[in-house]
């Protein structure tokens, strides 16, 4: 029987990032959903045509503390995301994870998903910054675009 996609999904988001065997990485669990829902609602988006998740991506508003801490090696992502508090006034953006299944890619459907969300999490603070860590080629051109269209400058933590 063939994968669901939300499966596919999820072997897509083990094979990239290799999250269950890195634990400074962010997994998602349900604690850390529930902690991203709390930190503001666009955190996580996906996209649906109906047959299960075609694309996820997870942002995560944070102060430029955080930022220069993460880019600077001085924060795993998981303790980013313990630095990161519901509540607080946020003003950098990281642009932590997009996923999309191999035959809906290029479409623009990530870059639209991040630029809504980013769009939504604007609404309520004051973003002049984002930050990423860039897993591959495609994901850090997919920064830059992103860096371009929304008009915010981009810093990359670099391995």
């Amino acid at each position: 029987m063939a994968q669901s996609n939300f499966e596919r999904m999820i072997q897509l988001a083990d094979e990239v990032f290799a999250y269950r065997s890195d634990p400074d990485q962010i997994s998602v669990t349900e604690k850390e959903r529930e902690q991203l829902e709390n930190i503001h609602p666009a955190t996580l988006s996906e996209y649906n045509e109906g047959n299960g998740p075609i694309a996820w991506i997870l942002l995560i508003p944070t102060t430029k503390r955080v930022m220069q801490d993460f880019v600077a090696h001085d924060l795993s992502e998981r303790q980013l995301l313990e630095e990161t508090r519901p509540g607080e006034k946020y003003d950098a953006i990281y642009l932590c994870s997009a996923l999309v299944l191999e035959e809906y890619r290029h479409k623009g459907i990530a870059l639209k998903l991040s630029l809504d969300a980013i769009n939504s999490i604007k609404q309520d603070h004051n973003i002049t910054a984002l930050y990423v860590w860039p897993f591959t080629d495609g994901g850090d051109r997919l920064a830059e675009l992103i860096a371009e269209r929304s008009g915010l400058p981009l810093l990359k933590r670099e391995d």
